[in-house]
């Protein structure tokens, strides 16, 4: 082959490259589970109210969920970052007249969970241009879904459970136990309350890692294009008293 012909096939070769890269990263969100150790025991029990809390229900046609997931390495523009979401949000929230005794209990049903409306790209901002192929987001939430990541099929519910609420500014810390796939994690979310008479919403946003929850961030390549360890969550979660979730 004359060095002619080679340098006319090397860039096709890396067009062809370039390409399965990008469906790769527009259908897969993370690897396998990574052997990450997790706080070992059974699947929490319900929370226990503290006497004379009361009950509030999470609404979930006023609440919502954000997961923003975003690509990296040397070749990151070949991938998409990604907006995965909840609007299904259930449970309780027991509200007590000291606030740092006030505790949660939700659950996110994991096969109801999107990925990439074009809505909550524009709600993400700048980062999360529209234009994601319909091929794109359900090749990501199938394999999000899948035995290897979520295993919405043996796992449908992630909990959120919460343990401990401490004064943080004009806030609140709380320790929040999050159970996936039968393994409990724990982190510390930041949480502000507008308070209305019968109803409380509860914002937030931080940082958390994928393999804080014991799964191994997607990467191919020899990592020229990865998904980020660290991801943003962010909620708004409303909650009214005296309504009951629908089963």
């Amino acid at each position: 082959m004359s060095t002619q012909k080679a340098s006319r096939r090397f860039p096709l070769r890396m067009f062809i490259a370039g390409f399965v890269l990008w469906g790769l990263a527009g259908c897969q969100t993370s690897a396998p589970p990574a052997n990450v150790p997790a706080t070992e025991g059974p699947t929490p029990a319900p929370v226990a109210p503290m006497p004379g809390a009361r009950d509030y229900a999470v609404v979930a046609e006023d609440s919502l969920l954000q997961i923003l997931v975003y690509r990296g390495g040397a070749m990151a523009r070949l991938g998409h970052n990604h907006v995965i979401a909840s609007h299904r949000l259930s449970g309780m929230v027991f509200v007590t007249d000291d606030p740092l005794q006030s505790r949660f209990d939700i659950s996110i049903p994991v096969n109801e969970l999107t990925v990439d409306e074009p809505a909550m790209r524009e709600m993400a901002g700048a980062h999360f241009p529209p234009g994601v192929p319909q091929s794109a987001r359900d090749g990501t939430r199938k394999n999000l879904l899948s035995e290897a990541l979520l295993d919405g099929a043996k796992h449908p519910v992630i909990r959120l459970r919460a343990t401990e609420v401490a004064a943080a500014g004009e806030g609140f810390d709380v320790g929040v136990e999050i159970t996936i796939k039968e393994q409990v994690h724990t982190v510390r979310v930041p949480v502000t309350i507008e308070r209305e008479p019968g109803e409380l919403v509860a914002r937030g946003e931080f940082p958390l890692k994928v393999s804080d929850l014991g799964l191994k961030p997607f990467s191919v390549a020899m990592g020229t294009l990865v998904v980020l360890d660290e991801m943003r969550i962010r909620f708004d979660i409303t909650a009214k008293m005296g309504t009951f979730p629908i089963s």
